[in-house]
């Protein structure tokens, strides 16, 4: 019997979202632990996020030197011993940062814990960041900086940062060579004793979890990491003074375009709405932007929108590389999508496909230990409630077309956008 090709499966409607439970527990310093207990398999993943990041720096780019070069040597291990190590019994370890965050991600079978939290521990306790290392670092990141400022994507999304945020503000600096070759290995130190402290960060465990781990992590975290006081960060007062900025790179063949605003952190009452209203501008592959600009003008490859949203702010912006011929055909039909969606209602087919893409999304951020681990993490570092996450998968399922519009003519109005071009 051949099988039945001609019917679609039917499509089952998500009804329910929920976050697991989430335990939390101190260890001996104080420190805050969240426990996602989920999983059959016998492995784990531990995060260590502590607010290190720029608005907690005393020089430029230590937040992101410090994270790189911790886990590149201790008092008791080289660089290549501790990846010889991790190698060995098949961990892995990442020192991945944002803004606003520095954090150590760490991923092992459970019956190697015993052999490799020694490890991690006196990583987090005596950090070396040794000359060579770091002279290495700067080398690398310069070099790297080189190659990026020769890409007008990159050199667009720098400016329009620095122009939301301003030069002196930790959200909207840019890394510069001079930066790089003035850091320090003092300034490392002082970095990581200023930020990595049990006060000031949090431990993110997840899979299948013992009380035996648990009490390895209390027993070798708790005297690794020392206590201490939140860090306060810098955050200089925003002026908003949108201007439109032309770049000129003669080798290019492309322009780069980027449009956006200043906008605000996932606590806002309106960032759950924006949230809905970005994914129906340009958020995902049936955007309207890509609808329009991509697929029937033709003006380019691919085209976005996005909310970047850190812990004291947030920015909203409009993406996408096209061909120097087409700039200003692609220019307004940017703006003339904003517009459409604050003159006109979003009809109910097209809100009802972006509810279903958005719950779906949900859906894989909840597909084991480790995805749910981050969205813990993100809310937490966030100082969100736990049940932040149900309120944005309500807003998804019932926020309505009238107030789509009302979120557009408050946000999307061309004359508070910043608009730059770099282009040939």
């Amino acid at each position: 019997m051949k099988p039945e090709r001609t019917t679609p499966p039917r499509i089952k409607k998500i009804d329910t979202l929920k976050l697991p439970d989430v335990a939390k527990v101190k260890l001996s310093n104080g420190m805050p632990v969240y426990l996602i207990e989920m999983g059959t398999q016998e492995v784990v993943k531990i995060e260590l996020a502590f607010y290190a990041g720029r608005p907690f720096e005393k020089h430029p780019l230590t937040g992101r030197a410090t994270a790189s070069l911790i886990k590149e040597g201790s008092s008791n291990f080289t660089s290549s011993a501790i990846a010889e190590q991790l190698d060995y019994y098949g961990c892995t370890l990442s020192t991945p940062t944002n803004l606003d965050t520095s954090n150590l991600i760490f991923y092992s079978l459970n019956k190697h814990l015993p052999n490799v939290l020694p490890i991690l521990a006196d990583i987090l306790q005596f950090p070396s960041f040794a000359q060579a290392e770091l002279e290495n670092f700067q080398k690398r990141n310069i070099q790297s900086l080189a190659e990026d400022l020769t890409k007008n994507e990159v050199l667009s999304y720098r400016e329009i940062t620095e122009l939301i945020f301003s030069p002196q503000h930790p959200y909207g600096y840019n890394s510069d060579a001079d930066m790089y070759r003035n850091i320090n290995r003092s300034n490392l130190i002082k970095h990581h004793q200023h930020c990595y402290n049990a006060q000031n960060g949090a431990i993110f465990v997840s899979g299948k979890i013992t009380p035996d781990i648990l009490n390895m992590i209390d027993d070798y975290f708790s005297k690794a990491i020392p206590t201490g006081i939140p860090v306060q960060g810098y955050f200089p007062k925003v002026v908003s003074n949108p201007i439109k900025k032309q770049i000129k790179r003669k080798d290019s063949l492309q322009a780069s375009i980027r449009i956006g605003r200043r906008l605000f952190n996932r606590a806002h009452p309106d960032y759950r709405g924006m949230y809905v209203l970005n994914n129906i501008l340009g958020g995902y592959f049936g955007s309207r932007l890509m609808t329009n600009v991509r697929e029937d003008k033709g003006y380019t490859y691919n085209i976005y929108s996005m909310i970047d949203a850190m812990n004291e702010d947030g920015y909203f912006y409009i993406g996408t590389e096209a061909g120097a011929h087409s700039t200003n055909e692609t220019l307004q039909e940017i703006y003339k999508e904003m517009r459409l969606l604050q003159d006109e209602l979003v009809d109910d087919e097209e809100l009802e496909m972006v509810r279903n893409y958005l719950l779906g999304n949900f859906l894989t951020m909840l597909d084991g230990p480790f995805n749910v681990s981050e969205v813990v993490k993100t809310l937490i570092m966030e100082k969100l409630p736990l049940s932040y996450f149900a309120s944005l998968v309500e807003t998804v399922q019932q926020i309505s077309a009238n107030q789509l519009q009302m979120l557009a003519q408050k946000y999307l109005n061309k004359e508070d956008m910043y608009q730059v071009v770099v282009s040939p």
